[in-house]
């Protein structure tokens, strides 16, 4: 779709007021401009009625389940609330548990110490380290990165198909990539997975800022995502779904919350009965605040309209791509083709630059901020970049100085909050530095590129 066509639609909405739209950031060159925040892959800005719902909070805050104060009261009556309200967000089932976390790979450390003993697990090259590491203690079969949508499925049920089809098993998926944006079918995953007698876990890391998830619609057996790339402050994810491997596991954490109740025996010992709420994973005082702007985030982008948010996002990718597409320098990363479907994330290598240079540029000269490396997803980005994994060069290592090959990639990611003149500096920035070069001298220092203000 391009750029005039998405414009021309009356349904691409005004971005949404973040935090931190007004920064100003100086220029290596003299001056200051606007902070361009195109990182959101990373972390979102928290949105302005986010922060302002925390505010309005603030002076209310007490310590949740455990007090009779009225300021306890409160707190407990929001926390519970805002659980509910992520579980509308997500579109769960009756039966299903949120549980409260600090991130999407808390999340699925989460889950993984609650798998079922001999359980096996089946995860794609192409995934997060959230999602790739946490299945130590399991049976892990890594799938070859898929070059098609249709591909990944016939993966997964030649794997599936192989598998001891007596003991439990576990998919795990990432709906959106966080290196090339595009989304996969997770609809036909869970099929899959369940067709061979396996469950399924969403990593919505990069799918839940964008797109509405729906446990139900997707067939999912759990879904788990961050606030902070949710347009919410850091410090809180989440971890909906089935009950039973949850609530049969061990407590993720020991303590205060999770215990229902603890008596001594008469050898001394202690006996624990632990709760089979979601609150046998979520041990100590929770993150009360955290969850609330959770909670504000979901009703925020709700209200918003997916459909209205997903064309801007369009538009803005549009904006990308078609600014850049007679730079041949410039090639974009992709698995299943340039035109996949993708949410507002995108990673490219540029000709006769060395990434960390070249980001170095952007944010130096330009006040733009993207990510360069490896974005957590090492395995991934080398396939992209068909590089042996054991080749030298990562981010941060003194091989990637100003100048020399980079084994890295650049990405550039957007939301909700972005503002046209983001983007269309960045289109420019690109342009220029590929045409003419930096305006200053660069070095290393401490393994990333840097503006030299020595001289």
């Amino acid at each position: 779709m391009s750029v005039s066509t998405v414009a021309a639609d009356q349904s691409v909405c005004a971005p949404l007021p973040v935090l931190g739209r007004d920064v100003t950031v100086p220029l290596v060159t003299g001056g200051e401009v606007t902070y361009a925040a195109l990182d959101y892959a990373a972390s979102a800005p928290a949105l302005q009625r986010v922060w302002d719902d925390v505010a309005a909070y603030a002076p209310y805050y007490g310590s949740v389940h455990r007090g009779a104060g009225y300021l306890s009261q409160l707190s407990t009556d929001l926390f519970e609330n805002a659980r509910r309200t992520v579980a509308e967000f997500l579109d769960c089932r009756d039966g299903d548990q949120v549980v409260f976390t600090r991130s999407t790979t808390d999340s699925l450390n989460l889950l993984a110490a609650a798998l079922p003993a001999g359980c096996q697990v089946f995860v794609f090259e192409t995934e997060h380290h959230a999602s790739l590491l946490p299945w130590r203690d399991a049976r892990v079969t890594y799938l070859d990165a898929p070059r098609s949508p249709r591909q990944a499925v016939e993966t997964l049920e030649r794997a599936l198909a192989g598998r001891d089809p007596h003991g439990p098993a576990l998919v795990c998926v990432t709906g959106a990539s966080n290196v090339t944006g595009e989304l996969w079918p997770v609809r036909e995953l869970a099929a899959a997975a369940h067709a061979h007698g396996a469950r399924i876990v969403l990593d919505a890391a990069q799918l839940a800022p964008h797109h509405p998830v729906s446990v139900e619609d997707l067939d999912v057996d759990w879904v788990a995502f961050s606030g902070h790339k949710l347009y919410a402050p850091f410090g809180t994810g989440v971890l909906a779904g089935r009950a039973d491997w949850l609530r049969e596991a061990e407590p993720y954490l020991a303590g205060g919350g999770a215990s229902r109740k603890v008596t001594r025996r008469t050898d001394g010992g202690v006996d624990v009965e632990w709760h089979d709420s979601a609150a046998r994973h979520e041990a100590g005082s929770p993150n009360v605040i955290g969850a609330y702007a959770v909670a504000s985030a979901c009703k925020a982008l709700t209200e918003a309209g997916f459909d209205t948010l997903v064309a801007r996002e369009q538009y803005l990718v549009a904006k990308v791509r078609e600014g850049l597409a007679d730079v041949p320098e410039v090639r974009f990363l992709s698995l299943f083709g340039d035109d996949a479907p993708r949410v507002g994330v995108l990673s490219f290598v540029v000709e006769g630059w060395n990434s960390s240079h070249f980001a170095a540029a952007l944010s130096a000269e330009y006040g733009i901020g993207v990510r360069d490396g490896l974005f957590c997803a090492h395995p991934l980005v080398r396939t992209l970049l068909g590089s042996d994994p054991q080749t030298q060069g990562e981010c941060g290592s003194p091989e990637a100085a100003p100048g020399e090959k980079s084994l890295n990639a650049i990405r550039v990611s957007f939301g909700a909050g972005t503002p046209d003149e983001h983007v269309e500096r960045f289109v420019r920035a690109v342009r220029e530095l590929v045409t003419d070069g930096a305006r200053w001298n660069y070095r290393t220092e401490d393994g990333r590129c840097v503006p030299d203000t020595s001289a």
